[in-house]
Protein backbone atom coordinates (compact mmCIF):
# COMPACT_ATOMS: atom_id res chain seq x y z
CA UNK A 1 0.00 0.00 0.00
CA UNK A 2 0.91 3.12 -1.08
CA UNK A 3 0.75 6.25 1.31
CA UNK A 4 2.24 8.95 -0.61
CA UNK A 5 1.36 8.52 -4.20
CA UNK A 6 3.23 11.79 -5.80
CA UNK A 7 6.35 11.03 -3.52
CA UNK A 8 6.37 7.43 -5.14
CA UNK A 9 6.01 8.85 -8.82
CA UNK A 10 8.93 11.64 -8.32
CA UNK A 11 10.88 8.56 -6.57
CA UNK A 12 10.23 5.85 -9.56
CA UNK A 13 11.00 8.95 -12.37
CA UNK A 14 14.18 9.40 -10.21
CA UNK A 15 15.77 5.83 -9.90
CA UNK A 16 14.36 5.34 -13.78
CA UNK A 17 16.72 8.10 -14.60
CA UNK A 18 19.57 6.98 -12.14
CA UNK A 19 19.30 3.35 -13.70
CA UNK A 20 19.22 4.90 -17.00
CA UNK A 21 15.92 4.02 -18.18
CA UNK A 22 13.92 5.21 -21.21
CA UNK A 23 10.76 3.79 -20.04
CA UNK A 24 8.68 3.30 -16.54
CA UNK A 25 5.38 2.54 -15.22
CA UNK A 26 3.44 3.90 -12.63
CA UNK A 27 -0.01 2.92 -11.66
CA UNK A 28 -2.58 5.53 -13.05
CA UNK A 29 -4.13 8.57 -11.00
CA UNK A 30 -5.45 11.86 -12.46
CA UNK A 31 -3.11 14.13 -10.12
CA UNK A 32 -0.09 12.02 -11.51
CA UNK A 33 -1.43 12.37 -14.99
CA UNK A 34 -1.82 16.23 -14.94
CA UNK A 35 1.55 16.35 -12.69
CA UNK A 36 3.26 14.28 -15.66
CA UNK A 37 1.79 16.68 -18.40
CA UNK A 38 3.83 19.44 -16.57
CA UNK A 39 6.76 17.54 -17.12
CA UNK A 40 6.50 16.98 -20.36
CA UNK A 41 5.20 20.71 -20.77
CA UNK A 42 8.79 21.83 -19.62
CA UNK A 43 10.86 18.91 -20.81
CA UNK A 44 12.09 16.74 -17.86
CA UNK A 45 10.53 13.99 -19.57
CA UNK A 46 9.81 13.03 -23.28
CA UNK A 47 6.48 11.83 -23.29
CA UNK A 48 3.97 9.67 -21.61
CA UNK A 49 0.81 7.38 -22.34
CA UNK A 50 -2.16 5.69 -20.25
CA UNK A 51 -2.58 2.06 -20.62
CA UNK A 52 -5.49 0.46 -20.48
CA UNK A 53 -4.87 -3.00 -18.69
CA UNK A 54 -7.39 -6.17 -18.21
CA UNK A 55 -10.66 -5.17 -16.15
CA UNK A 56 -10.80 -1.47 -15.53
CA UNK A 57 -7.39 -0.95 -14.41
CA UNK A 58 -5.22 1.99 -15.91
CA UNK A 59 -1.19 2.32 -15.81
CA UNK A 60 0.61 5.51 -16.92
CA UNK A 61 3.70 5.14 -19.06
CA UNK A 62 6.46 7.70 -19.23
CA UNK A 63 9.19 8.03 -22.04
CA UNK A 64 12.06 9.92 -20.10
CA UNK A 65 14.53 11.85 -21.92
CA UNK A 66 17.92 10.28 -23.26
CA UNK A 67 20.28 10.52 -20.08
CA UNK A 68 23.07 9.76 -22.10
CA UNK A 69 22.65 12.63 -24.76
CA UNK A 70 21.78 14.84 -21.95
CA UNK A 71 23.68 14.32 -19.10
CA UNK A 72 21.51 16.00 -16.98
CA UNK A 73 19.34 14.28 -14.35
CA UNK A 74 16.27 16.43 -13.11
CA UNK A 75 16.10 16.61 -9.22
CA UNK A 76 12.91 16.24 -7.63
CA UNK A 77 12.27 17.18 -4.33
CA UNK A 78 8.55 16.64 -2.54
CA UNK A 79 7.74 19.59 -0.37
CA UNK A 80 3.90 19.24 0.77
CA UNK A 81 3.54 16.03 2.73
CA UNK A 82 0.47 13.42 4.03
CA UNK A 83 2.18 14.28 7.53
CA UNK A 84 2.72 17.90 6.71
CA UNK A 85 0.91 20.07 4.13
CA UNK A 86 2.06 23.32 3.07
CA UNK A 87 -0.56 25.90 1.47
CA UNK A 88 0.39 29.22 -0.29
CA UNK A 89 -1.46 32.32 -1.20
CA UNK A 90 -0.37 33.11 -5.02
CA UNK A 91 1.63 36.50 -3.61
CA UNK A 92 3.84 33.49 -1.87
CA UNK A 93 4.49 31.58 -4.55
CA UNK A 94 8.06 32.34 -5.31
CA UNK A 95 10.85 31.78 -8.17
CA UNK A 96 12.45 28.43 -8.06
CA UNK A 97 16.02 28.24 -7.68
CA UNK A 98 15.86 32.01 -9.66
CA UNK A 99 13.52 31.01 -12.25
CA UNK A 100 15.54 27.70 -13.44
CA UNK A 101 13.61 25.19 -12.06
CA UNK A 102 9.42 24.77 -11.17
CA UNK A 103 7.22 24.75 -8.44
CA UNK A 104 4.28 22.46 -8.75
CA UNK A 105 0.94 23.89 -7.11
CA UNK A 106 -2.36 22.17 -7.04
CA UNK A 107 -4.86 24.79 -6.81
CA UNK A 108 -8.59 25.26 -7.34
CA UNK A 109 -8.22 25.63 -10.91
CA UNK A 110 -6.10 22.15 -11.59
CA UNK A 111 -2.56 21.69 -11.28
CA UNK A 112 -0.61 23.94 -12.16
CA UNK A 113 3.08 25.36 -12.25
CA UNK A 114 4.20 27.82 -9.86
CA UNK A 115 4.31 30.73 -12.51
CA UNK A 116 0.61 29.43 -13.66
CA UNK A 117 -0.23 29.93 -10.32
CA UNK A 118 0.81 33.33 -9.68
CA UNK A 119 -0.60 34.50 -13.08
CA UNK A 120 -3.84 33.37 -12.22
CA UNK A 121 -3.64 34.64 -8.87
CA UNK A 122 -4.61 31.72 -7.19
CA UNK A 123 -3.80 29.71 -4.11
CA UNK A 124 -3.44 26.30 -3.58
CA UNK A 125 -0.78 23.39 -2.09
CA UNK A 126 2.46 22.99 -2.77
CA UNK A 127 3.01 20.15 -4.16
CA UNK A 128 6.97 19.18 -5.13
CA UNK A 129 9.50 21.23 -6.86
CA UNK A 130 11.81 20.25 -10.21
CA UNK A 131 15.14 21.80 -10.85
Amino acid sequence: MIMDPIGDLLTRIRNAYLARKEDMTVPYSKIKQDILKILKKNKYIADYEVVELEGSKKELLVHLNNVRKTLVVPTFRRISRPGQRIYLGSKDIKKSRNGKGIYIVSTPKGVVTGYEARTLNVWGELLCEVY
